[in-house]
């Protein structure tokens, strides 16, 4: 069979690869792909955005399945598109995708459905937001309503952080904003819970745990993710029981109430404090370093669980995965989340060839007359999978260490609270 995956990033590389291992696949087409998927797939330049030109492209070269990666073409409608053509695509539809699309249609289904979440309010404009934070208590959260490629998030200590956040946010940093998300601070570590479901059926997909924060010791701003390890520290049967019956069942439950299944990955970004699960958002795809670190130890065909998830035959199959610890580690371009080069000559990938259970991922990079260079703020992904988590990081730096790539920068600490 012949598949498209649409996306650029290191998630989109770590889905190609993966794909291309199940025997029923034929061909892969990466719209538009990287320097890394070049080797695996057809990339196609194109914009994910340009639906009439996707579907054509679609359509002429006979796709048997699509595969979604990044969540703007999920937010902006892009399986309910092509489901019109009677094309077969993974991912959610356009109501369901409001889950990531909207942090406020999620907080007011959280509301409806019992879902246990940070206590939070809702502001149209500055002035009634501002009015609001003069006896707000601190820290608190701050949010933009819209995607925001994981940046809108503040979290502020005293008013003056805080006004700030909400100037940026209506000044359109993250785009148009019609309003503003304001919750109290909910202390407690984050972890990452996936499943899959095919709108009748759904199963667990492991659990992790990223880095947001540019500097080491989770310090600084936030970036769209510096790293992660699989599994989670905090997953238990007792707390798996709590995250399943009260957060991911009621929001399925919610969506089906509004006329519509889930179909794709779900990613619950959620607090765990004193082993109870609360929901700080959902992503309606796989994240992005953590799809790289969960997709390695996968053991079971990626293409059947995926068609059966199309197929509303998920039920019939029993996903199974390695016991090996992953460890993602992320390479980003100096100056990376402010401003960074791009077109920066990455001299040494070619001649890296890791060893079993070790990959490289690319995300921001691109090909040009056999030469790698990279494009994006996150360039590469290093992984590496292991029997214990400081193994697996101290593969991963030998790795980069060997690319000894003077353009980039990465946190040495990925993995902290699971090693140290």
């Amino acid at each position: 069979m012949k598949i498209a995956i649409i996306g650029s990033g290191g998630r989109e590389h770590a889905l190609a690869l993966t794909i291309s291992k199940s025997s029923s696949v034929k061909e892969i087409f990466c719209i538009p792909g990287n320097a890394g998927t070049s080797k695996i797939a057809t990339n196609v330049d194109m914009d994910i955005n340009e639906f009439d030109k996707m579907y054509k492209c679609i359509s002429d070269n006979s796709i048997d399945l699509v595969v979604v990666g990044p969540e703007q073409p999920l937010v902006n409608g892009i399986v309910d598109y092509l489901e019109k053509f009677n094309i077969k695509v993974f991912g959610p539809n356009k109501i369901a995708s409001q889950l990531e699309g909207s942090k406020i249609f999620t907080k007011k289904l959280c509301q409806e459905y019992n879902i246990p979440t940070a206590n939070f309010g809702i502001f149209e404009n500055r002035i009634d937001a501002k009015k609001f934070l003069k006896s707000a208590k601190y820290p608190n959260v701050i949010k933009a309503d819209n995607l925001a490629a994981g940046k809108g998030v503040y979290i502020c200590n005293n008013e003056q952080e805080s006004f700030m956040a909400v100037e940026e946010i209506f000044n359109g940093k993250f785009g148009e904003a019609k309003n503003v998300l304001m919750e109290e601070f909910l202390k407690g570590e984050e972890m990452s819970y996936f499943i899959i479901s095919d709108g009748n059926t759904f199963k667990s997909f492991e659990t992790a745990q990223d880095h947001k924060r540019v500097l080491e010791g989770d310090n600084g701003k936030n970036t769209g993710g510096m790293g992660a390890y699989s599994p989670s520290r905090l997953i238990n049967k007792d707390l798996e029981d709590k995250i399943i019956n009260k957060i991911i069942k009621p929001t399925l439950k919610g969506l089906k109430d509004l006329g519509t299944d889930y179909k794709g990955f779900l990613y619950a970004g959620l607090m765990i404090v004193e082993n109870e699960p609360y929901l700080i958002e959902y992503n309606v795809r796989m994240g992005d370093p953590e799809c790289q670190t969960i997709l390695p130890k996968l053991k079971t065909d990626l293409v059947e669980i995926l068609e059966a998830c199309c197929d509303k035959k998920l039920a019939d199959i029993n996903i199974e995965w390695t016991n090996k610890k992953s460890l993602c580690v992320v390479l980003c371009s100096k100056g990376y989340p402010d401003t960074y080069q791009k077109n920066i000559l990455i001299k040494n990938i070619e001649n890296l060839n890791p060893e079993k259970n070790n990959f490289i991922f690319h995300a921001g990079t691109k090909k040009e007359n056999d030469k790698i260079y990279s494009t994006g703020g996150r360039v590469l992904n290093f992984i590496s999978l292991s029997d214990d988590f400081l193994q697996a990081r101290g593969k991963v730096h030998e790795c980069i260490k060997k690319l000894d790539w003077s353009g980039g920068f990465y946190r040495r600490d990925i993995g902290f609270k699971v090693i140290d």
